[in-house]
């Protein structure tokens, strides 16, 4: 096929920016504030933020959506209902029928 891999330097988000920009809201939104007990336990937590990531979180790049789209749901739906995602440390927020 012709490919060839390039190594980038470390620490040189102009080289990589999607991936140093994943990794760094990683760090900061979810390993940050999390004691990790052992490999597995790393996994699960990590899995459970890109979940969340995916999901639920709303970056400025997309226009306040998620890569997975959801419906906008109208003040006439219900109350308000927190989700807690990433073992509590953050919410998706719905609106449920009563």
């Amino acid at each position: 096929m012709g490919l060839k891999e390039l190594s980038i330097a470390p620490h040189a988000p102009w080289q990589s920016p999607y991936v140093e920009r994943l990794i760094g809201s990683l760090r900061r939104e979810c390993l940050d504030h999390v004691i990790v007990l052992n490999p597995a336990h790393l996994r699960g937590v990590i899995e459970d933020y890109l979940g969340y990531y995916h999901r639920s979180r709303t970056p400025l790049g997309l226009g306040k959506d998620a890569p997975e789209p959801r419906p906008v749901q109208g003040a006439d739906a219900g109350e308000i209902v927190a989700f807690p995602q990433v073992g509590g440390l953050h919410h998706r927020y719905e609106r449920r029928a009563a």
